[in-house]
């Protein structure tokens, strides 16, 4: 069973799909900017009440990563955060980990985005609208469970995906529904032959598609796009997913938005019928009238032409002789030199989720990621080990210990003036309490 993990724990750092995210000011003050960006997105929460019979316009925290000064429409509980105008302004403490997420400080659960905003309007209310899902989603019955769905670094499960992906963007430029609904069902044949490749994916992938992926399908659907902005939007979201380094963390927020997106053509608020419990991928099967084929190899292999399959294999293959020789240096580099395990006692992390490469029973690597915890503050940008059970995290030996301020090849530690560092008898360095 995945485990769950709490959205207040667990920080996923941004992806906006390409988006350009460079802010014009036309306004004389940053905060008159932010207070016009949270007019937007209230408005537009208020205009899409009916596609969850709920307004789920609230707190939101905008934050620049560089300084920490956050800008919000709502005070806070504790007093951190001072009117300024139209706006509150104040700074972020270290201890919080800066990214889109939910979070609770302060006495309040706030939806936290990272500045700048994309300069496109409906862009930046999509991130606003998804971000305030999270914060609103345990009253609609959906849970924060973020699986890793390691099959999809493995070349077939890369392949079927991608695949699957091409058959959803021919399905947006159908000029007819019965031509989308022809290219769905190919898309969802090739996620039943993953399924079958990959027996547990079914589930991981759903719960996936669960959290983040009605998130996405909400800030999309709230965001007021036209027809045409939003055939450019999905179509977009699939030619700039496609490039990720991995898929493991961020498919969710490509796949489940534009099923949705072509279904709400037939029924327009049928997510209504979706709770934290229903499969999706049987859910579209009825909901498009899908036929399946039962012998899915077959089928998969007959369809493959029609969906540039054979660059899309040939790339895939490519990408595998790389990714096998990366595994080599990252278990060389966390499993067999000696390295330094740094336990969770009350973790809180925020990263990348584009660019995580599973490594097997060991965990999987997060390329770029910021940990805080009793014990100090981790910021890595070359490579930590998460475990499978994430009650750990292992970085490269270190190469400079000065007091608290530790470093080695792509990260640094603070820490904190209760702990130290020891040898074990595996020349591994581990926390010990002074």
């Amino acid at each position: 069973m995945n485990p769950k993990f709490s959205p207040v724990l667990i920080a996923v750092a941004a992806f906006l799909f390409a988006y350009e995210i460079t802010v014009a000011q036309t306004f004389s003050t940053a905060e008159q900017a932010y207070a016009s960006y949270f007019e937007e997105v209230r408005v537009a929460e208020k205009q899409g009440f009916d596609l969850w019979n709920r307004d789920m316009y609230g707190p939101i925290l905008l934050v620049n990563p560089s300084t920490r000064q956050v800008y919000s429409n709502f005070p806070d509980g504790g007093g951190a955060l001072n009117r300024d105008g139209d706006v509150y302004t104040g700074h972020l403490p270290e201890d919080i980990n800066i990214a889109n997420t939910k979070v609770h400080w302060n006495g309040r659960e706030w939806a936290m985005v990272m500045l700048p905003l994309p300069d496109n309007k409906q862009d930046r209310i999509n991130l606003l609208a998804h971000e305030l899902f999270h914060v609103a989603q345990p009253a609609l019955g959906f849970h924060g469970y973020s699986p890793d769905n390691n099959q999809l670094d493995e070349k077939d499960g890369r392949i079927y995906l991608r695949l699957e992906l091409e058959a959803l963007r021919q399905a947006l430029e159908a000029t007819s529904a019965s031509d989308m609904k022809r290219h769905v069902a190919d898309a969802l044949t090739f996620r039943e032959y993953r399924y079958q490749l990959y027996p547990g994916a079914r589930t991981s992938e759903n719960l996936l598609e669960l959290n983040e992926g009605m998130a996405e399908y909400t800030g999309a659907m709230i965001a007021g796009r036209d027809r045409n902005e939003a055939l450019y939007h999905f179509e977009k979201s699939i030619n700039d997913f496609v490039r990720f380094p991995t898929y493991v963390r961020s498919f969710a927020y490509v796949t489940t938005p534009t099923y949705g997106y072509l279904l709400s053509t037939i029924d327009k608020y049928w997510n209504k019928d979706i709770s934290g419990g229903t499969d999706l991928t049987d859910y579209f099967i009825h909901a498009f009238g899908a036929s399946v084929p039962t012998d899915l190899k077959a089928a998969v292999a007959q369809m493959e032409d029609r969906y540039d399959g054979e660059a899309i294999i040939a790339e895939e293959t490519a990408r595998e002789a790389a990714r096998r020789r990366l595994l080599l240096h990252y278990t060389s580099d966390f499993v067999e030199k000696p390295h330094l395990i740094l336990k969770f006692e009350s973790m809180k992390i925020s990263f990348d989720p584009r660019n995580l490469v599973p490594l097997g029973n060991n965990g999987t690597v997060y390329p770029t990621i910021r940990v805080t915890d009793n014990w100090g503050i981790l910021n890595v940008e070359n490579g930590a080990l998460m475990s499978p059970k994430w009650d750990m995290i292992i970085v490269s030996m270190p190469t400079k210990i000065d007091g608290g301020n530790i470093s080695g090849d792509g990260w640094t530690l603070t820490l904190d003036s209760r702990y130290t560092l020891v040898r074990d008898n595996m020349g591994n360095y581990r926390l010990a309490g002074r």
